[in-house]
């Protein structure tokens, strides 16, 4: 493993982009989430909620795999957007994520979109 890229926002396992659509927030990972790279998802997540973007929208489309840190990382921006009036919706998981939050029970603590249109559209 090349622990030269890991964290980093532009090469590495995990990249993360933040947009505003309308009243959300739109956090798109793509690659890794793990607890190398965990800070890099944490970071927008937290960042939307200080800044009031409570409504976070998580396109995970593009997340290739999720450990239980990143899992954590998720539980945590869910307490705080709900916190402050919001939510966190998850859409267009691959089967392979599906399955962490599916084994783990989490998927019945978000809510969970097919595609990332239909969590817009909510």
């Amino acid at each position: 493993m090349d622990r030269g890229t890991v964290g980093s926002a532009n090469r590495g396992r995990l990249q993360v982009e933040v947009r505003t659509e309308g009243r959300s927030e739109v956090v798109t990972p793509v690659g890794e989430l793990d607890h190398h790279t965990a800070d890099l998802l944490r970071e927008p997540l937290e960042h939307a909620v200080e800044q009031g973007r409570v409504r976070l929208v998580v396109d995970c489309s593009g997340l290739e795999f999720c450990d239980s840190t990143g899992l954590n990382v998720l539980l945590g921006a869910r307490l705080k957007a709900e916190a402050a009036g919001g939510g966190v919706h998850l859409a267009g998981m691959l089967p392979v994520v599906a399955r962490v939050f599916e084994i783990t029970g989490a998927e019945a603590v978000f809510t969970v979109h097919d595609s990332l249109e239909a969590a817009l559209d909510t």
